[in-house]
C-alpha cells in the first residue's frame, strides 16, 4: 500500500511541475518518473527531468533566479 501511495504522489508531483513549467513557457519533453525506480519490489520513485536544449535550460535558470 505504501508503495502505491508513493508512486501516486510522485505522479501528482510530476504533473504539478509540468503545469508550473508550462505556465512559465518551459517544456521538458522527458519529464516523468524514472522507470528504474519503479521496477523495484518496493518502488522508490525518482523524477527524471530529462534532456533539454540550452535555450530551455537558460529559461529554466532565469525562472529559478
Amino acid at each position: 500500500m505504501h508503495s502505491a501511495v508513493c508512486v501516486q504522489e510522485a505522479e501528482e508531483t510530476v504533473a504539478e511541475l509540468r503545469a508550473v513549467l508550462e505556465k512559465a513557457g518551459i517544456a521538458l519533453p522527458s519529464l516523468g518518473l524514472d522507470p528504474a525506480g519503479l521496477a523495484r519490489e518496493s518502488p522508490c520513485p525518482l523524477v527524471e527531468l530529462g534532456r533539454c536544449s540550452v535555450e530551455t535550460a537558460a529559461r529554466l535558470a532565469a525562472v529559478l533566479r
